[in-house]
């Protein structure tokens, strides 16, 4: 086994990833006061070709030399808009008959592993403050809301680490879904 060099890795340029077909997942990122964890998940959006990144609130903004440390370009890639309101963003989506979701420990959650996509739909996935989650006015404007299973001794994921998890779960689910 020999590790790959970059130049080997057919990454895209950045006009190639404007021009791909999107992966029908949009992210909306409420409240969120580490840059670090803001860089994280334009890196993560930009490995599975997320549509689009919604900022609101007090969630930062590029560019921010804190936020690239950690986004390493996918800032230039992944479109992103801000917003000051979570709630007009969720309605807004809901308009465009994207299905809002709200990653958060909720009565009726489903948990992720039983979240079931289907064909043709778009997702927002709303992900919220580090240490408050989504609002309750968020959960209760969205359509549904999706549990990451934890069974140890803390009840809480970074955000970064919860976007990882629920954007590869749903990306795989979706890639079956239209194979």
């Amino acid at each position: 086994m020999r590790k790959l060099e970059n130049s080997e890795l057919e990454r895209k340029s950045i006009k190639d990833f404007k021009n791909s077909e999107k992966t029908p997942l949009i992210i909306v990122l409420d409240d969120i006061r580490s840059l670090h964890n803001i860089g994280s998940v334009f890196r993560t959006s930009d490995a599975f070709l997320i549509e689009k990144i919604y900022l609101c609130g007090i969630t930062a903004t590029p560019p921010n030399k804190e936020i690239h440390k950690t986004a390493l370009g996918a800032t230039e890639t992944v479109d992103w808009e801000h917003h000051e309101n979570v709630l007009e963003v969720i309605s807004n989506l809901k308009k465009k008959n994207i299905t809002t979701l709200a990653i958060e420990q909720v009565e009726s959650a489903t948990f992720l592993q039983d979240f079931q996509v289907e064909k043709n739909q778009k997702y927002a996935l709303v992900f919220g403050n580090e240490v408050f989650g989504v609002s309750q006015e968020a959960v209760v404007l969205c359509d549904g809301c999706i549990e990451i299973p934890q069974l140890g001794t803390k009840h809480s994921l970074n955000i970064s680490v919860s976007a990882g998890i629920v954007v590869w779960d749903l990306f795989q689910k979706l890639k079956h879904l239209n194979s």
